[in-house]
């Protein structure tokens, strides 16, 4: 049987970088949290960081925030 995987076990699969976030990075973070259910974003020292913005514009929700990283869950149907 397989454990639900922790916060602190997930690798960062989205980096924003200094243009910070865009159309196309609120769509991969959409097209993952789909199959992973649990997502963490990392935003370099460069970029602009609202999380609150970006769990609202990709319809989920705010787990955790951590310096500059972001963990991020699929909302319930």
């Amino acid at each position: 049987m397989k454990e639900k995987a922790s916060p602190g076990d997930l690798k960062p699969t989205v980096w924003i970088g200094k243009k910070g976030c865009s159309e196309v990075v609120y769509e991969e973070i959409q097209r993952q949290i789909k199959t992973k259910k649990i997502l963490k974003v990392r935003f370099l020292r460069s970029a602009e960081m609202n999380p609150e913005e970006l769990a609202a514009r990709t319809n989920t929700i705010l787990r955790r925030v951590r310096g500059r990283t972001v963990i991020l869950e699929q909302m319930k149907e």
